[in-house]
């Protein structure tokens, strides 16, 4: 088999750990398999460097940058290699150039355009272990180093697995698979034995942080199976993977919840053609990802609120902008509040069940636990609530959908 291997940031954070990875490495080319290693920065090396950065300039350039934030995987990869070799096995560290990943030419959050790993492929029938610094890339003619985000090693070591055609991606981090929600808040939470692609998007995306979006989307878009190990014991992991019918039988698969989230309301905005789409273009152009949108109109008609929500990092620049729109537009004013979390269910058993989101609102109601917004799809039941209701939420949800006894 050829098996990619992607370690994380608390997996290679000291020398003793960076020996433990490898010696999991060793044993996994061992029992006969090609193996590519896809690390991170040790832990805390990347915010070390950027305050570094910041020391010396309060706004340095992205692509300096880039160039400087991709050192860490470079440090990570070769002491990797050379703990593999020290315990007999051949191995190589390639930087995100010599692996070929070819990237567009937005620095700091490059999106991956194609992979060659042709040297890779050719050390790999050597004999050796390749082992790649993660979360980086070159783009095309410039030869420019870029990087992809944060979390971008998980994108790096899917994006690979694609390219070299490997059996499985593992990805190793310090929770041994996907649970049906924080083990933290709920310690009957049960480790789930496969996921589909989806429900993974959406509990990625809705704040658990074992994968990063990003990753599952490139994995879901390319069907690459991926599973999520811990690096400290030798549990089995979390399959992510294409939906099947039985996963279709379970109605929840998980409760997710986002504390990183702020609620900003525009208020009596005139109720005409455009003026959402002024709104929201402007917020968009400057970058910022809006999530939930909720539209009141008033009973003359002639005035509407508005409020969504954007993550809690972004709610002062968005703030500041809204107020300049709002003037423009004739608005009474805009409020801002930061003392909410969005709890959400996930599952693909919804497509095929009902009643999911009317448990959800009850059990919610029957704990004194008030809606302030809601949003839908498919796969999902969000709502946002108070921030102080976050872990009682959770707790009770996972209660009602009785999740700690599986199917």
């Amino acid at each position: 088999m050829l098996i990619v291997q992607k370690y994380g940031g608390t997996s290679v954070a000291n020398v003793d750990r960076i020996m433990a990875v490898a010696e999991r490495v060793v044993k996994t080319a061992k029992a006969g398999n090609k193996v590519v290693v896809v690390v991170s920065a040790m832990a805390g090396e990347t915010d070390k460097l950027i305050n570094l950065a910041h020391q010396i300039s309060p706004n340095p350039s992205e692509r300096e940058m880039d160039l400087l934030l991709s050192s860490g995987e470079r440090v990570t990869s070769a002491l990797t290699a050379i703990a593999i070799e020290g315990m007999g096995q051949k191995a190589m560290a390639f930087t995100g150039r010599q692996m070929g990943i070819i990237t567009d030419t937005v620095h700091t959050r490059a999106k991956i355009e194609r992979i060659t790993g042709e040297r890779a492929k050719k050390v790999l029938d050597e004999g050796y272990i390749v082992v790649v610094a993660g979360f980086q890339g070159i783009t095309e003619g410039r030869d420019d180093v870029t990087t992809l985000g944060r979390g971008g090693s998980d994108l790096s070591a899917v994006a690979i697995a694609l390219a070299l055609d490997a059996d499985v991606c593992e990805i190793y981090t310090d929770v041994d698979g996907v649970y049906t929600t924080d083990p933290n808040i709920v310690p009957e939470a049960r480790k789930l034995e496969k996921i589909s692609y989806e429900e993974m998007l959406e509990l990625a995306s809705l704040g658990a942080k074992v994968l990063q979006t990003r990753s599952v989307e490139f994995a879901m878009k390319y069907e690459v199976p991926v599973v999520v190990r811990s690096s400290f014991n030798d549990n089995p992991g979390t399959l992510v993977t294409k939906e099947d019918e039985d996963m279709e039988k379970v109605v929840v698969s998980g409760v997710a919840y986002d504390k990183n989230q702020a609620k900003i309301t525009v208020m009596a905005v005139p109720d005409r053609p455009g003026i959402a789409a002024k709104l929201f273009k402007d917020i968009a152009d400057a970058d910022i990802v809006v999530d939930m949108i909720v539209q009141n109109v008033s009973g003359d008609g002639k005035a509407t609120d508005i409020s969504f929500t954007v993550p809690k990092t972004d709610s002062r620049k968005t703030l500041k902008l809204t107020e300049e729109i709002a003037k423009e537009l004739n608005a009474k004013g805009v409020t801002l509040r930061e003392d909410i979390a969005k709890i959400s269910v996930v599952g693909v058993g919804m497509r095929t069940h009902s009643g999911v989101a009317a448990k959800m609102f009850s059990t919610l109601a029957g704990h004194g636990i008030n809606i302030i917004m809601i949003s839908t799809s498919e796969v999902k039941v969000s709502c946002v609530i108070d921030a102080k209701y976050t872990e009682l939420a959770v707790r009770v949800l996972h209660d009602a959908f009785e999740l700690e006894k599986g199917k």
